[in-house]
């Protein structure tokens, strides 16, 4: 039997999505688990430990938004959202909530599985890179920031910071190219992959979190509003820039 593409977790109310979702992504050689509650999906995820989450926000029992926030309380896993609503303030809440990616209904089945392949590729690059602790991969300090890059370990001026897979990879992108101003395009399809380039909603929502997180050295982060984002070796007087306008060019 050839071997898995991925094992992902389902959590969709609605029966006939649900068993579409599953018989669609096991003829493509994924596993697949399935839950149709928020707690059914929690449970699942604990015992199972999918590679990746799809995730319906219109839950009957815990609101999808919940489940984010309590997968991301013990868990990495990639979560994929599936939602009726396109709106950009509900992608921005569910990025917020801890979601990597967010898929409109009604979606096809080519567009799910490539943000899926997405998600795995994401996923395992930063398992392989944990497991091997290449020995080479720099710890480089900007300001008061330091990363170690083969640890994925984070210090703000000295204190630990727990930051996310994404997070951190957001944050890598920007160290390793500090002083320089980095497009929404070139960080979205640095730090998501290469079919992403329109979603500035998910940076200005990243880039926040890492502010929050990094503390006083969040103001290293600064706006270039209309174009993206520059990582400066010094924090600037008077604390960090307003993040970019909604609906702002990406390049």
């Amino acid at each position: 039997m050839s071997p898995s593409s991925g094992h992902v977790l389902v959590i969709d109310d609605e029966r006939a999505i649900l068993r579409a979702l599953t018989i669609a992504l096991r003829a493509r050689g994924y596993e697949v688990d399935a839950a149709s509650s928020g707690e059914e999906g929690l449970s699942l995820a604990a015992l199972r430990s999918p590679e990746v989450v799809v995730l319906d926000l219109g839950l009957p029992d815990v609101d999808g938004m919940d489940v984010c926030r309590r997968l991301r309380q013990w868990s990495d896993v990639p979560i994929v959202v599936l939602s009726a609503h396109g709106a950009e303030d509900m992608k921005v809440a569910a990025l917020d909530a801890g979601a990597d990616d967010y898929v409109t209904k009604p979606f096809g089945m080519a567009e799910l599985e490539a943000r899926l392949r997405v998600a795995l590729r994401h996923r395992r690059a930063i398992l392989e890179l944990a497991d091997e602790a290449v020995a080479g991969e720099p710890v480089i300090t900007v300001g008061e920031i330091e990363l170690d890059l083969a640890r994925r370990l984070v210090r703000s001026a000295g204190t630990p910071v727990v930051l996310t897979a994404r997070e951190f990879d957001l944050l890598a992108c920007m160290v390793r190219h500090s002083g320089k101003v980095l497009t929404h395009r070139f960080l979205l399809q640095q730090v998501w992959g290469s079919a992403y380039g329109d979603e500035a909603h998910y940076l200005r929502v990243y880039v926040n979190r890492l502010r929050r997180k990094l503390g006083d050295a969040g103001g290293m982060l600064r706006t270039n509003v209309g174009v993206g984002y520059e990582l400066v070796a010094e924090q600037p007087a008077g604390g960090s820039q307003p993040d970019a306008v909604p609906g702002s060019s990406d390049d």
